[in-house]
């Protein structure tokens, strides 16, 4: 009978922590989205990256915590020597924490990235991950722990928030279309700035195009003189994320302009000269 009851005791318990957590889960969810929404955001997309982010944490900090609880009521309903098996985990502990200062700085580093807002559930970012090649993709998670992105090649990588070094963040408010054209060194430039703005201010007015640009585009100098051809840089400012969809189309829109226009793109070039 005692065995019975210590049966249905851990029964329970287990279900009440299944149920704590999903009321918990709920209940977080609408906290942090009121908490969030309190406070003033350039736009809804930056505001529901910090909720998504925010919600995760807080789900799995909870999950920790009730989950540990319930186990530890479940070893007390099974008449565990609770005292002993701290007091062995302790000893454990000493030991381990011994090696785990580069757990500890993750979790640091995790804290540090969540209060700072240094990016979010959603961003676009690039890191030096301790001293191996830079990796960059969308962050799919973020833990206490570490990150996850995930790159244009669909690989996941799993980055220690300790070891994330120098990031950056490729869509954090807005982004920069910044765009670099060879030209022969007969182009007419003034024609070509006139023609580099219409396609920026036929772009800010697009259907397509107008709800991602914030800035048009625009000719903005004459960057350099190459061995084969003049550089004129183009930019605009766009929406998070934006640039690299808005850059192809206007790139698009320039070659086809250029066609019409006679102006041609800067190759690169060898002048042969024949010994006498």
């Amino acid at each position: 009978m005692t065995l019975h009851n210590t049966f249905f005791e851990v029964v329970a318990t287990i279900v009440a922590v299944l149920v704590a957590q999903i009321i918990i889960r709920d209940t977080l969810g609408r906290i942090v989205r009121n908490v969030v929404k309190s406070h003033k955001y350039e736009s809804r997309a930056e505001e529901h990256k910090r909720e998504d982010t925010l919600i995760r944490v807080f789900h799995t900090l909870s999950a920790v915590v009730l989950w540990t609880v319930g186990i530890i009521v479940i070893l007390a309903e099974l008449h565990v020597h609770l005292a002993a098996l701290l007091t062995g985990a302790g000893l454990v502990g000493v030991v381990v924490g011994l090696g785990a200062q580069n757990v500890l700085k993750d979790y640091l580093a995790g804290i540090l990235i969540i209060m700072e807002n240094q990016f979010r559930v959603g961003d676009i970012v690039s890191m030096s991950a301790g001293l191996g090649t830079p990796v960059a993709g969308v962050v799919e998670d973020i833990s206490i722990r570490a990150t996850r992105l995930r790159d244009i090649d669909g690989n996941l990588h799993i980055v220690p928030n300790g070891s994330a070094g120098i990031v950056t963040n490729l869509s954090y408010k807005f982004a920069q279309v910044n765009v670099d054209i060879n030209l022969t060194y007969e182009t007419d430039i003034d024609k070509v700035e006139l023609i580099i703005n219409e396609i920026g201010k036929q772009m800010e007015h697009d259907e397509v195009w107008a709800d991602r640009i914030i800035e048009p585009i625009k000719f903005m100098q004459v960057s350099s003189f190459g061995d084969s051809a003049i550089v004129v840089k183009a930019v605009g400012k766009v929406k998070p994320a934006a640039q690299w969809d808005v850059a192809s189309a206007f790139r698009r829109r320039v070659k086809t302009a250029f066609e019409k226009e006679g102006i041609h793109i800067g190759l690169p070039q060898i002048v042969v000269h024949q010994a006498k």
